[in-house]
């Protein structure tokens, strides 16, 4: 990894207005959590919907939306890129180090408040699970967003049609299917009642998540290379 394009990367990520929109969805996901069970003992009644359907199933791929659309989109649109590209640098070292940034930031801000929000609502086992689903997830997810803005124009857009059609309407109603592979290793990690059980196990989500992960990386590494071919020969 390209330490030096890892960190033009990081500074002006964290420094975006974009950036501000990470914060306020683990703070409200932590809260929501802390006053649920406040009011209910019952943590199986509303920890699924919480922790589940909002934690792992909206908060984690719409965080590594925000991120992943944000370590080059800007770039491209606003023609730096090209000095980027500009550098006799490999187009796999440059993808690979914009998926580190972009995986590092997505992981610390959801899977260190989601597994918080798994031990108030759980303990430890439940906490672990959440944790570890979402720091897996959140390359998985990282890897398809970056792809997806060297491909489109407005990536934020088509991933937020991503999330809401394909990861929490679609698989809802095609046969055999369940939830996120980040829900499905956070099931089979904490193996607790609270999330939504899966036909496959911890392993099979994980390879799933490592599947979508090189798919994503080769995806984005070719993308690049012809985009680079495309500036030379418009």
């Amino acid at each position: 990894m390209n330490l030096t394009i890892a960190g033009l990367t990081f500074r002006p990520l964290l420094g975006r207005r974009r950036a501000l929109l990470l914060l306020p969805m683990p703070v409200f996901l932590i809260g929501l959590t802390v006053l649920a069970r406040a009011e209910s003992a019952h943590v199986d009644r509303w920890a699924p919907v919480v922790l589940g359907q909002l934690g792992l199933g909206v908060i984690l791929p719409l965080t590594a939306l925000i991120v992943g659309s944000s370590v080059l989109d800007p770039e491209i649109e606003d023609g730096t890129i090209t000095h980027i590209l500009a550098k006799p640098l490999p187009r796999s070292e440059i993808v690979l180090a914009k998926l580190a940034v972009a995986w590092a930031v997505s992981t610390v801000t959801t899977a260190v408040p989601l597994a918080v929000a798994g031990a108030i609502a759980g303990g430890g086992g439940l906490a672990a699970g959440m944790g570890v689903g979402a720091a897996v997830g959140a390359p998985a997810y990282s890897a398809i967003f970056v792809a997806l803005s060297l491909m489109i124009r407005r990536p934020v857009a088509a991933g937020l049609l991503y999330i809401m059609l394909w990861e929490n309407l679609l698989v809802r109603f095609v046969g055999g299917v369940k939830e996120q592979y980040a829900t499905m290793l956070a099931h089979g990690i904490s193996r607790s009642d609270v999330l939504p059980g899966t036909p496959l196990s911890a392993m099979a989500a994980a390879l799933l998540s490592a599947a979508f992960i090189i798919g994503g990386t080769v995806l984005a590494t070719s993308r690049l290379r012809s985009f680079r071919l495309t500036g030379e020969t418009s």
